[in-house]
């Protein structure tokens, strides 16, 4: 497959030519990579009105994805989950998204630019990473709203490895003439398996997925796809939308990346990634039959559950293995066809015969807090950081959970309650962000 934007760099920085644009490392500096670090100069296309090579190299991603349409986004999913929000508004008209409740808090930070509403689907029984979302849980919300949202909007996977059904939840949506946006972050990989299961494969509208976390990206290259472009206003609404979320000097290094991994993606990447597949199911197996409690997820990840999940990812470390996450319940690995076998091997020898019982510990239970500020009003009020033990009562202000995991215990303009500071507390989050009191 071709590569027309890492072709037009690499020829630029193999030219001589002397640069007088930015950036102000002119092609030389310590990281090695400067010289194919480049702007928009001639040639080089320009990411929110791309015509030439980068309009040629989304094409070639759309085409490997399935996609009507698909962009390139250097500012990660965040960029791209406030761009698909956007969309789906515009092209309604409407205000309101149903979402479930295990959002990423770059959802609550496009509620605030956006000022939208969101009626939440709450996880039963409460879970802060997981909300099981099934056919009938979706067409009882949809029932029990005054009028129909701008879109419904799912995370799958989330954090913790679980899909939901994305093939059973299309059709609901799309009987009320619903768009389904996914926030499809962690998996990027799921079109390229022997049975397809990308969230554009199962019906979905509109998704994102992070490249750089289940590919060979750099770090911040992602996808915005769209299932039927003319539906969402097409692709100049796309590219604004975008451009609204983005940084006006995109990293080309980026581009390039998203670039490459296309010719990957079309030559060799679903054979190594099969063979992954049966390394990590091996793994996996190897794991439960020394006693470990390894949870069903996608089929990258190895979640371990476990009471001592931070101690057991410290022990890792010892090993050599840095994990993706871990909590007080669960352990996250996350593999791809780029580990060696001698990963795999670490990952074997830093667990031992699991003697305890299985199980883990049952998290704290929560319920639906109180709304009293709209999340735009909320997150751009002036705001103090207080002690989660004198927060209760008080309104939420900002999100105070870090990424990983990012979802947020309270949303913006909730009441926090003493649940939910029991949930701070047990996540280790000692002090919030609140609304300040007049």
């Amino acid at each position: 497959m071709e590569t027309p934007i890492f072709d037009f760099v690499s020829r630029y920085a193999d030219s001589g030519m002397s640069r007088l644009h930015m950036p102000g490392h002119k092609g030389v500096g310590p990281l090695g990579c400067e010289k194919l670090d480049i702007t928009e100069i001639q040639g080089a296309d320009s990411l929110y009105e791309a015509v030439g090579v980068i309009a040629a190299s989304e094409r070639n991603a759309a085409a490997l994805f399935g996609a009507g349409s698909t962009f390139y986004s250097a500012g990660g999913s965040s960029q791209c989950v406030k761009a698909m929000l956007y969309l789906a508004l515009q092209a309604t008209g409407r205000r309101t998204i149903l979402a479930a409740r295990n959002v990423h808090k770059a959802f609550v930070h496009a509620a605030a630019l956006l000022d939208f509403t969101v009626e939440w689907i709450w996880p039963e029984p409460y879970q802060l990473l997981r909300c099981d979302v099934t056919a009938e849980r979706l067409e009882e919300a949809l029932r029990r709203m005054k009028e129909p949202p701008a879109a419904v909007y799912l995370t799958s996977p989330d954090y913790l490895g679980h899909v939901q059904p994305i093939e059973e939840l299309a059709p609901v949506c799309h009987r009320y003439g619903i768009p389904l946006l996914v926030d499809n972050a962690h998996g990027a990989y799921l079109h390229f398996l022997p049975v397809p299961c990308h969230p554009l494969d199962q019906g979905a509208d509109l998704c994102c997925d992070s490249a750089h976390k289940t590919l060979p990206v750099l770090t911040g290259g992602a996808y915005l796809h769209m299932a039927r472009p003319e539906e969402m206003g097409g692709e100049i609404a796309a590219r604004q939308a975008l451009a609204l979320f983005g940084s006006t000097s995109p990293s080309y290094l980026i581009l390039q990346s998203l670039d490459l991994c296309n010719r990957y993606l079309a030559g060799e990447f679903p054979a190594q990634l099969a063979e992954t597949l049966e390394r990590v199911s091996r793994l996996k197996d190897q794991l439960r039959a020394q006693g470990w409690n390894v949870a069903d997820s996608e089929p990258m990840k190895i979640v371990v559950r476990a009471s001592f999940a931070t101690e057991l990812a410290d022990r890792l470390r010892q090993h050599g293995v840095e994990c993706e996450y871990a909590d007080p319940d669960h352990l996250v690995l996350m593999a791809s066809p780029q580990n060696r076998e001698e990963d795999y091997e670490r990952i074997r020898l830093a667990f031992p015969m699991y003697e305890g019982k299985a199980e883990h510990k049952v998290p704290l239970s929560m319920m639906s807090p109180e709304r009293v500020m709209s999340i735009r009003q909320a997150l751009l009020s002036s705001w103090e950081e207080v002690p989660v033990d004198q927060a209760v009562g008080r309104i939420c202000a900002a999100p105070s959970v870090s990424c990983p995991p990012a979802v947020s215990v309270v949303v913006s303009g909730e009441r926090i309650r003493a649940d939910a500071a029991a949930v701070f507390c047990y996540y280790g989050i000692s002090s919030v962000y609140v609304v300040k009191e007049r």
